[in-house]
């Protein structure tokens, strides 16, 4: 990113030649990605790095596979050839669609025999708004939430190679799903698509198979969902079962967990003709691989026959279930819980293909309560899973919203959708007392209001006379305790209810299980456990909970705890609803909760690392709408920042800019900075901005931008700003 004119490039050149960097320094802007940096000055008396820029309108264009081309947002993409497939290569610019990271801890593993849940994404061919990484401002988009109930997720399109956009990946790896794309070929194009690399010897079907195990490494996805629907030669057709062990072998050895599927479509004769089956006509893919996704059209004798057929892997044939209905069917729609019953009847897995129907067929406006009914109705047949691993730490945020807020205080206003920014959702539902069935607690998402993100979890109930306390269990969790651990709980009560709010947890296997500084729930031996709340926290843990106990703003409360255990297993979250003292009454209640926490002490006394080495590149200007409408004279900047910083230690980045100009005397130094206004959120590494305004700078003086990188730990608190990562920017006008 030079200056406009040829000579003043030069002379930038030569200026900067004499400005000395620190050789680390140096050697970290070596290793950044390809493009134009910003001419960069350290200063031996400020730690954050300044780069100075001559404002040009000079066009720049970025690559349109990896950024949108009028705004420059980056954006996922696919491939839609083989020519493409095998071309491609990591690039500095992938670097945007990489998943934060692998799934988390889940118990059962995907590993175990018991049957799994597969939910297949098609939605009006794919990549909508989910494709743009850093977000959205989508009014209505689609969210899925109901993490809990199914094991994996696969993204699917027409497109050749369709490569999850990271916001998936992201928010289904935080609940331990893991995540497929789809490789497809169709119609006359995929007939000699597939001749091209199938029907040769197998240097040809080995590079495919390697490609597609590269992207998933490198994007950091856990397998392929392959989808042949053409004829095939017989020589393509007897290279299929070695392309596919040779896939699945290499992914296995690239990716822990990785999953090789492979759809019900050709037969082993070359013949595209769907089965509605595991038979002998297709056994031969599904010995081949790691699973096996039937087509729709199946009835329970079809299931019946597949019994001999899978033999111990049952749980590897995912049958399939169109809820739309299409076609000759079993169920779908709301009468998708049918065909879940005959599945788990028979011991299969099951896959749900399309459950976006309730998005895209009924009212937007009742989507919520659609799609809770949906799940609801599917969820005796469908086993959950646990996550094992601390910290626990969520908001209940959907990754969407009305506004944004952080930590009670209001950040923007208007609509945004994120996926990546989905926190931990729980098991949503209604939950009766047993017997009469009078005492009743329900949770739903909510978007009116937010602790931090863009919504929060709401729980309604109601408390019978004849009872002391409801409960509702939010999470399973299987996570062998620290001697130490310290939960937060973040709510309010919504209305004149009274009713007392609880945390509480379950342990596996008390008989161990030694626990001290909790109190029983009551004199019989449990191992639930409902802890005592901290009056006032450890001093080293200030950061964490700041405020507990008391009333913080928007009337949100925060509540800490202390529990200290030996060679227990933690396996449930509940929050527990009591009367008020002296209350005889029916009690009818509504609690919000804000965000839930459970953290290992000592993870709270490592040092945090510090974000570095901030750089600025692909920087892009613009004149503002306003001016090129004869309004005051304004600029756009576009730009691209890039850090150092460990990510398994984060939960994301929160992108701050602040403005200002500097002086033109020597020495004057910058003037007074803008407070800090909140750009997005970042999950990698790197964080485009785009079409920022700032003011266009005077004559003799230079505008001044300084980019702010705050990380967010996994632990969930505010990290101090001398531990963000900085950078500025010194821009000027032209010479004329």
């Amino acid at each position: 990113m030079e200056a406009a004119g040829t000579g003043t490039r030069t002379a930038a050149r030569r200026q900067e030649r004499r400005l000395q960097a620190p050789a680390t320094l140096e050697k970290q802007r070596d290793r950044r990605p390809r493009g134009r940096l910003a001419r960069r000055r350290i200063e031996e008396d400020q730690e954050e790095a300044v780069f100075r820029e001559v404002v040009s309108f000079t066009p720049d264009p970025l690559p349109v596979r990896y950024y949108e081309k009028d705004t420059t947002r980056p954006i996922s993409f696919y491939l839609s050839s083989l020519e493409e497939l095998l071309a491609w290569t990591p690039d500095a610019e992938d670097g945007f669609n990489v998943a934060l990271g692998p799934p988390e801890c889940r118990q059962p593993p995907l590993s175990s025999r018991r049957p799994r849940t597969l939910m297949c994404h098609d939605m009006m061919g794919g990549y909508l708004d989910d494709k743009f990484i850093q977000g959205s401002a989508t009014q209505t988009p689609y969210s899925f939430y109901h993490w809990q109930y199914i094991d994996i997720f696969v993204y699917f399109s027409h497109h050749t190679v369709t490569i999850p956009p990271v916001g998936w990946t992201n928010a289904a790896h935080r609940h331990g799903v893991c995540v497929l794309g789809t490789f497809i070929t169709e119609w006359k194009d995929g007939e000699r698509l597939c001749e091209a690399f199938l029907a040769g010897d197998e240097r040809s079907y080995r590079a495919v198979a390697d490609q597609l195990v590269l992207i998933a490494q490198f994007f950091r996805f856990d397998g392929w969902l392959i989808n042949i629907e053409n004829s095939l030669s017989l020589a393509a057709v007897g290279n299929v079962p070695h392309f596919l062990r040779y896939l699945t072998s290499q992914l296995h050895q690239q990716v822990p967990g990785g999953l090789v599927l492979w759809y019900d479509s050709v037969v082993s004769s070359g013949q595209l003709r769907w089965q509605d089956e595991l038979n002998e006509q297709n056994r031969v893919f599904f010995d081949a691989c790691d699973g096996f996704f039937t087509n729709y059209n199946w009835r329970e004798e079809h299931l019946e026959r597949m019994l001999g057929q899978a033999g111990e892997r049952l749980a590897d044939v995912y049958v399939g279930v169109d809820v739309f209905a299409r076609g000759n069917v079993v169920g779908g729609r709301f009468d998708t819980n049918k065909s879940l019953e005959l599945i788990r009847k028979h011991g299969f897995s099951a896959a749900l293909f399309a459950p976006g129907w309730v998005y895209e067929c009924l009212e937007k406006g009742d989507f919520f309560q659609n799609q809770d009914k949906f799940w609801s109705l599917l969820e005796r047949y469908l086993p959950t899973h646990s996550i094992c691993s601390l910290p626990f730490v969520t908001s209940f945020c959907l990754g969407m919203g009305t506004r944004r807020v952080c930590y009670g205080q209001e950040e923007a206003v208007g609509p945004w959708y994120h996926p990546s920014a989905q926190e931990i959702q729980p098991l949503f539902g209604e939950h009766r007392l047993e017997g009469d069935g009078r005492g009743w607690v329900k949770t739903h998402c909510c978007l009116e209001d937010a602790w931090n993100g863009g919504s929060s979890l709401l729980i309604r109930g109601l408390i019978p006379p004849e009872v002391g306390t409801v409960a509702v269990r939010l999470f399973s969790l299987q996570v062998p305790v620290p001697p130490k651990i310290f939960l937060s709980l973040v709510y309010k009560l919504e209305g004149p209810s009274a009713v007392g709010v609880a945390l509480e947890l379950s342990t596996a296997d008390a008989g161990s299980c030694h626990v001290g500084g909790i109190s029983a729930l009551s004199a019989e031996t449990s191992s639930r456990r409902s802890p005592r709340p901290l009056r006032v926290p450890p001093t080293k843990l200030a950061k964490w909970v700041g405020r507990c106990g008391q009333q913080l703003s928007g009337g949100w409360v925060q509540r800490c705890y202390e529990v200290n255990l030996r060679g227990c297993l933690l396996q449930d979250l509940f929050i527990n609803f009591s009367r008020p003292p002296g209350s005889q009454k029916e009690e009818n209640f509504i609690c919000r909760l804000g965000e839930l926490q459970v953290v290992d002490a000592h993870s709270l006394l490592t040092p945090l690392p510090q974000v570095q080495a901030v750089t600025v590149s692909h920087v892009r200007w613009q004149p503002a709408a306003s001016e090129r409408e004869g309004g005051p004279a304004g600029l756009q900047l576009s730009c691209t920042l890039h850090w150092a910083y460990l990510l398994p230690r984060v939960r994301c980045f929160r992108i701050h800019c602040c403005q200002g100009s500097e002086g033109g005397s020597p020495g004057s130094g910058p003037s007074e900075l803008g407070r800090p206004r909140l750009l997005g959120l970042a999950f990698v590494n790197r964080y485009r901005i785009v079409d920022l305004a700032v003011a266009a700078a005077e004559p003799g003086q230079d505008g001044r931008v300084e980019f702010l990188v705050e990380p967010v730990p996994k632990e969930g608190f505010l990290v101090p700003r001398a531990e963000w990562g900085r950078a500025a920017m010194l821009y000027s006008m032209p010479r004329t």
